[in-house]
C-alpha cells in the first residue's frame, strides 16, 4: 500500500470518529468560561461555544485541555442575567484549542435551558430564512 493511501486511510477513520454522534450539531455562538484540574492544579479558562447537540459542546478555548479531563462550564446566553452552569462535562476531543465535550448527567433544567434557547433563538431563524 502506497503512503498517500494510508494517509488518506487515517483521514477518513479520523473525520469519522470526530463526526460520531447521532445528533445533529447545532451552529452557536456564546461566550463560556470553563473550569477543571491539569496536572494537580486549577484550569479557567474562556472561549466561545461553536455548536451545541444533544449530548455535547463544540467549545473553542483560550487554554489547552486533555482528552479525559472533566470540566465545569459557565455559558453566557444572550438575555439572561447570569451564566447557565453545567457542572460535569468531560472532554471527548482536542484538535488544538478546539475541544469538544461530553455533557455528564446535566440537570434537566440546564439541558432544557440550553436547548431551549438553541432551538428558538439560532434553529428556528435558520428555518425562517429559507
Amino acid at each position: 500500500m502506497r503512503q498517500g493511501s494510508i494517509d488518506q486511510s487515517r483521514h477518513t477513520e479520523k473525520a469519522l470518529e470526530d463526526n460520531r454522534r447521532g445528533t445533529e450539531r447545532v451552529p452557536a455562538q456564546f461566550s463560556l468560561m470553563y473550569s477543571g484540574m491539569s496536572d494537580g492544579r486549577m484550569l479557567i479558562g474562556s472561549g466561545v461555544v461553536s455548536n451545541v447537540s444533544k449530548s455535547g459542546i463544540g467549545i473553542l478555548g483560550n487554554h489547552l485541555v486533555k482528552r479525559g479531563m472533566d470540566l465545569s462550564l459557565f455559558i453566557d446566553l444572550p438575555g439572561l442575567e447570569e451564566p447557565i452552569c453545567i457542572a460535569e462535562t468531560r472532554v471527548s476531543w482536542v484538535a488544538g484549542r478546539r475541544f469538544g465535550v461530553e455533557m455528564i448527567a446535566p440537570k434537566l433544567d440546564v439541558q432544557n435551558e440550553l436547548r431551549f434557547y438553541v432551538w428558538n433563538h439560532l434553529y428556528r431563524q435558520k428555518g425562517k430564512k429559507s
